[in-house]
């Protein structure tokens, strides 16, 4: 394991204490949604090893729902990553960290890695600060340890290397989303949907160049239809726009803007298998343990891929790609998506449920 020395910053603070018995424990991970998915083995490792302690995660609002209620989460802080544009912002996130000082914690996580994280880390003078190094960012000048990025390029081992370092046992078993049966037993009463295969399709993402062709999708839906087979169309109200005509199949099922994100977690919970683009809903498919066909464009499966999943990833080799860019400037628009053929897809997500 290699550990960083903090920079000048926490040469001021010269003291770590063990990890034996940590009560107050805060996470930094504000967002994004599959992120905090990812990071979510840490929480879990640490409550293992520490049941009696309380753990607080500064998270954005919009995200709220994912952990609000669940049973390793004491307190939910609120992040507004435009606090910093103004005045108003200022003085509500001086007063956050007011109370956060307050709350005095033994240890602070920054899982985010960020410069900003890691001064807001910093700045809630918790006994004992950890944060992951990316290097770029300059984040390890505010911690009292810097965790070095592992070998693996996957964003949860990165994570996985952070709960290492605290001594957390990796080998132990813990549930990644637990289940919600308020919103389980709600989806099944409105859709029972009874000996039906589901299949969930996850059309949009955040990046449009994320997003393979609605006209693929349709026709990868066309080679697998059945007369038991039912399709689960998950995102947002801002897909319809352009995949509203998935919905129309008379065997599918619209949840376009229909779900909160905790039903939308159900609902992937419920499928038999999931064909998806490279956003959250596929990371809540990998940590449900679902089989997942991962549509891969501009971005590394092999970093932000389903995990334990990526070789049930889908992508195109050209000289661009991946390039990690949220446009596309190539001679052939958004090859590197419209090359991976419906085909291909289908015959991938018959050999998963094989």
């Amino acid at each position: 394991m290699e550990y960083l020395p903090g920079g000048f910053v926490m040469a001021l603070r010269p003291r770590i204490r063990p990890f034996v018995c940590l009560l107050k424990i805060l996470i930094v991970k504000p967002s994004s949604l599959g992120d905090v998915i990812q990071s979510l083995p840490v929480l879990r490792l640490l409550k293992r090893k520490h049941p009696d302690s309380e753990v607080h995660w500064w998270l954005a609002e919009g995200l709220f729902p994912l952990l609000d209620g669940d049973p390793d989460i004491d307190r939910l802080i609120p992040f507004n990553r435009d606090d910093w544009k103004s005045f108003r912002g200022l003085r509500r996130l001086t007063s956050t960290l007011r109370e956060t000082r307050a709350r005095q914690y033994d240890l602070v996580i920054d899982l985010q890695g960020l410069a900003r994280s890691g001064v807001l880390s910093w700045l809630t003078r918790g006994a004992v600060t950890v944060g992951i190094d990316l290097r770029s960012e300059g984040a390890r000048m505010f911690y009292d340890r810097a965790v070095a990025r592992p070998a693996e390029p996957h964003a949860v081992d990165w994570y996985l290397n952070v709960a290492r370092s605290l001594d957390l046992d990796l080998d132990a078993e813990f549930n990644w989303i637990p289940v919600r049966q308020l919103q389980r037993d709600e989806i099944l009463r409105s859709h029972p949907l009874r000996g039906k295969r589901i299949i969930g399709v996850v059309p949009g993402a955040r990046w449009t160049n994320k997003r393979w062709p609605v006209d693929h999708f349709q026709d990868a839906m066309d080679r697998m239809r059945a007369p038991k087979t039912a399709f689960a169309i998950i995102g947002g109200s801002e897909d319809r726009e352009f995949a509203d005509s998935l919905t129309q199949r008379k065997d599918a099922v619209d949840l376009l803007g229909q779900t909160s994100l905790p039903q939308m977690i159900e609902w992937v919970r419920r499928c038999d298998l999931v064909i998806t683009n490279d956003t959250g809903p596929m990371h809540v498919a990998a940590a449900l343990s679902k089989p997942t066909v991962g549509l891969f464009g501009p971005t590394r499966p092999d970093q932000t891929g389903p995990y334990g999943q990526v070789r049930n990833c889908l992508r195109v080799e050209l000289p661009c790609a991946p390039c990690m860019k949220s446009s596309c400037n190539f001679d052939r628009k958004l090859a590197c998506l419209t090359d991976i053929s419906p085909l291909a897809v289908s015959e991938t997500a018959r050999r998963l449920l094989a």
